[in-house]
């Protein structure tokens, strides 16, 4: 079981993470990069004369073909890790008799996992661009990881538990929100809202396409592989 568990886990997790990869360099990238413009000072938003325009535009993706096989390289380890935690879950939890893992299931746990992982920390911390300041570094982790294991256990319990005991699981998911991430007094972005907010949607909607891809491509290969 252990090795259907990893090849399985290692095919998804390369397929899914090649199609991340794939959506963040058509949107993603090329937002990331124009955010490291302002960072840079090469543009300045609200200029001198206190105007709230500032010059648009992209520099694509550039060619810097090292820091993209980074990036692809950097996907697929993660999706890899993801998947194997992922399809494990959905091992154990078809063990218990909870559900039957299927392609069509993988979807809903590959949904499942992009909230833990990646919308509820987002709600308090969410995607930044090049250039914003933040709270304290082991602060934000500590929360960020208090939030994911919150999350991922909120997420199973109110999708297998029945009565009263699944609350909990609402519990679990709202606590870190409630409780708040790490934020500083006051507001240090140098880049135009309307590009961060962007970078924010494309980066959450590349992720979602990914789990979702992950979910599917794990359980299909498992599913495969005992046939």
């Amino acid at each position: 079981m252990s090795a259907k568990l990893l090849t399985s886990a290692v095919f998804a997790g390369v397929v899914a993470g090649l199609i991340a990869a794939l959506l963040q360099f058509y949107f993603v990238i090329p937002t990331l990069l124009e955010g490291e413009f302002f960072e840079s000072g090469e543009r300045i938003h609200f200029v001198t004369d206190g105007s709230p325009q500032s010059e648009r535009g992209s520099p694509g993706l550039g060619g810097d073909f090292g820091r993209h096989a980074m990036t692809v390289g950097f996907n697929i380890v993660t999706y890899i890790g993801f998947g194997f935690l992922l399809l494990a879950a959905m091992a154990m939890t078809e063990m218990k008799g909870f559900t039957t893992i299927t392609a069509r299931s993988g979807i809903i746990w590959g949904l499942g996992g992009f909230i833990a992982i990646q919308l509820a920390p987002a709600m308090g911390l969410p995607p930044v661009l090049p250039g914003t300041i933040g709270a304290e570094v082991e602060a934000r982790q500590a929360w960020w990881l208090g939030t994911l294991i919150a999350s991922g256990l909120g997420v199973w319990m109110i999708a297998f538990l029945r009565g009263p005991i699944a609350l909990v699981g609402v519990v679990l998911l709202a606590a870190p929100q409630f409780i708040g991430a790490p934020q500083l007094d006051t507001y240090w972005g140098v880049a135009p809202p309307e590009l961060s907010a962007q970078f924010v949607s494309y980066s959450l909607g590349t992720a979602a396409v990914g789990w979702t891809c992950l979910g599917f491509f794990a359980a299909w290969f498992w599913t495969r592989d005992n046939a």
